[in-house]
């Protein structure tokens, strides 16, 4: 379980700007995370009339109410269970809609500056998300002469800014140590 302090690190390397009225939710974020889940950005909008912390992980977008003085709401949507994201932006506030195949979630009143970081946010992690999944498959089939086209397209990811340098890096590597 990450601590408190690991959390508010990962929003300052996330950028994180607009966690207006999620105080309480953030501090509850270490009783949410898994050890190997890491926060990608995060933002606050209203969801059901209620201020809501909507958090992007590597895994999962979670959606987190703490109530005013007791109980908690937590829904979340598995990053293979989203089907698409779209978003809207007005003047100051905008909004983005995430649909999981059954159902739509509507955030509103969503800060302008933070909603295009959290769709890109979400995007990459599906996309990493995929790689990983699809990576895992084929290391029982591969052979080495597939390795090269692999690090080609994990450079085009890294080019895309789907990638990091790190993980980057530390895929190319593992591939390499397999020819």
């Amino acid at each position: 379980m990450p601590t408190i302090e690991e959390i508010k690190n990962q929003m300052k390397d996330t950028n994180v700007t607009d966690t207006f009225g999620t105080k309480k939710e953030i501090k509850f974020l270490p009783q949410v995370l898994h050890e190997d889940e890491k926060i990608k950005y995060m933002t606050s909008g209203l969801l059901d009339g209620t201020t809501w912390l909507i958090v992007c992980t590597n895994k999962r977008i979670i959606f987190l109410d703490k109530g005013l003085l007791y109980g908690l709401k937590q829904q979340e949507i598995p990053l293979e269970k989203i089907n698409s994201i779209g978003q809207k932006q007005g003047l100051i506030l905008g909004s983005v809609e995430i649909w999981d195949g059954a159902s739509k979630m509507k955030i509103d009143n969503i800060t302008k500056k933070t909603i295009k970081p959290f769709v890109d946010a979400v995007n990459a992690a599906k996309e990493n998300l995929k790689i990983k999944d699809s990576t895992n498959l084929n290391n029982t089939s591969n052979d080495a002469t597939d390795i090269p086209q692999q690090i080609k397209k994990l450079a085009e990811l890294k080019q895309n800014g789907i990638l990091t340098e790190d993980e980057f890096n530390a895929k190319k590597t593992e591939l390499l140590a397999k020819m």
